[in-house]
């Protein structure tokens, strides 16, 4: 026995410090990721059993999905690019950190009223591209609904600035705090007794991102010791870099971004209750889908990066390639696990008040073809950071064409073939599409 585990120990000190780093990182996040994930089922048995699969349902997933869509597109890319940028940052003089922190912090507070106001201004608009199919009541809901979570896409890219900087530390507590909306907005529902009025569902989301925002600035300070206030300008060097990488980066990710608006489209046009059936899978599929991937991109990305400022990129690859591989295999257990338990964890979260069985069974059934995608999401994710601490940010925006376009051309033949269900499968295809165009351009170097 003894000679067992003194194999086993010697066996695990012999594996290289960066997968140390990668694993403990992705352990951390991923009990962080738990917690918040927790919150978020929380929330949604709330809203399941208070409003069911109804109008006011379909409003706030429709009026949340386009009220983020543009912001946490460009929260995205700009996370993407800060987190290297600002590991390289910790080896400059603490004049031009604290230089460049504070004008992103103003840039970052200017960018966000701005988007603010114009998806305020816009609603109406966006509402009128879906109204000949959009009901007339989940129209209205959603007008009224947007007075409010228009402040939202203010608040995401403060908690975007805050969390990359916590990030860059190897600290993941921004991970554990994004369990902060979901938590508020449950609060909001206990208080709020009448099932009839959707004032929870948009000031408990609204305010729930503002205190993301608050508590995640004040980590972010300690963490870094920067405290640098608002800076107006451009004055810093690291931002001709920055204009290359999201200026190319962002072009790709606008474009994958479409996605999302692009299944709302299909799925408004399947009648009342549809947006909300997929929503409620789409959070179950969050869950199991978060759990591995988010952990294992945000604990890959700042290790990459450093391996990367140590002018190693061999390393980084053979790194990446083997945490691929074994995302992939993880990827695969999940989906198998998740689809013979996707019944019961549906009724367990969902099936009360006005959330019927007939109900679960729509989106157990939902759940098991969206599970498809797990192995490729997952392993993709990997390959994902590492182009993007290499900056090969024009091979990323290539890819995201591609992906945008398998999954446009697989939601048109699908969802007419299938229904709802199509949707997920095409979010399978356009994955494996993603990992197989990342593989051949890993080997290529290109």
């Amino acid at each position: 026995m003894t000679h067992v585990i003194d194999r086993i120990g010697s066996r695990l000190s012999a594996v290289h410090a960066d997968h140390k780093r990668i694993l403990r990182s992705a352990m951390l996040v991923s009990f962080f990721v738990l917690v918040g994930k927790s919150a978020g089922a929380l929330k949604e048995m709330a809203i399941a059993y208070r409003y069911g699969i109804s109008a006011t349902v379909d409003a706030y997933q429709l009026t949340l999905t386009m009220m983020t869509w543009g912001p946490g597109t460009l929260a995205t890319v700009l996370g993407v690019v800060l987190v290297p940028t600002l590991v390289r940052l910790q080896k400059l003089p603490e004049r031009e950190r604290t230089l460049f922190v504070g004008e992103l912090q103003g840039a970052s507070l200017v960018l966000g009223i701005l988007l603010a106001g114009v998806l305020y201004g816009a609603w109406d608009a966006i509402l009128a591209v879906m109204d000949a199919h959009l009901p007339y009541r989940t129209a209205e809901l959603s007008r009224e609904m947007a007075r409010g979570m228009s402040f939202i896409s203010f608040f995401t890219l403060l908690i975007c600035v805050s969390g990359a900087r916590l990030q860059a530390r190897e600290r993941h507590v921004n991970t554990l705090l994004e369990c902060i909306p979901a938590g508020v907005l449950l609060v909001w529902i206990w208080l709020t007794p009448n099932k009839n009025i959707y004032v929870p569902l948009t000031w408990g989301t609204t305010t729930g991102f503002l205190l993301q925002a608050a508590c995640l600035s004040v980590l972010a300070a300690r963490a870094d010791g920067i405290r640098p206030g608002l800076r107006f300008g451009f004055r810093s060097s690291q931002w001709p870099a920055m204009y290359r990488a999201l200026g190319v980066f962002m072009v790709g990710q606008m474009v994958m971004s479409l996605v999302t608006p692009l299944d709302q489209y299909f799925v408004a046009n399947l009648g009342s209750g549809a947006i909300a059936t997929l929503g409620y899978a789409n959070r179950l599929l969050g869950l199991l889908m978060s759990m591995g991937a988010l952990a294992i991109g945000r604990a890959t990305l700042p290790v990459f990066a450093d391996i990367l400022s140590s002018a190693d990129p061999d390393r980084a690859r053979t790194t990446a390639f083997k945490w691929a591989a074994v995302m992939f295999v993880s990827g695969c257990l999940v989906a198998i696990v998740g689809w013979l338990g996707a019944p019961q964890g549906v009724r367990l979260m969902f099936q009360r008040g006005a959330f019927s069985a007939q109900d679960t069974l729509a989106v157990s059934a939902l759940v098991g073809w969206g599970l498809i995608q797990l192995p490729f999401y997952f392993a993709v994710l990997v390959l994902v950071q590492c182009f993007a601490s290499e900056g090969r940010f024009r091979a990323m925006a290539a890819i995201a064409m591609i992906n945008f376009s398998v999954k446009a051309l697989g939601d048109y033949v699908l969802v007419g073939w299938i229904g709802i269900a199509g949707i997920l499968l095409a979010s399978a295809q356009m994955h494996a599409s993603s990992l197989g165009c990342y593989l051949v351009l890993s080997r290529t170097g290109r």
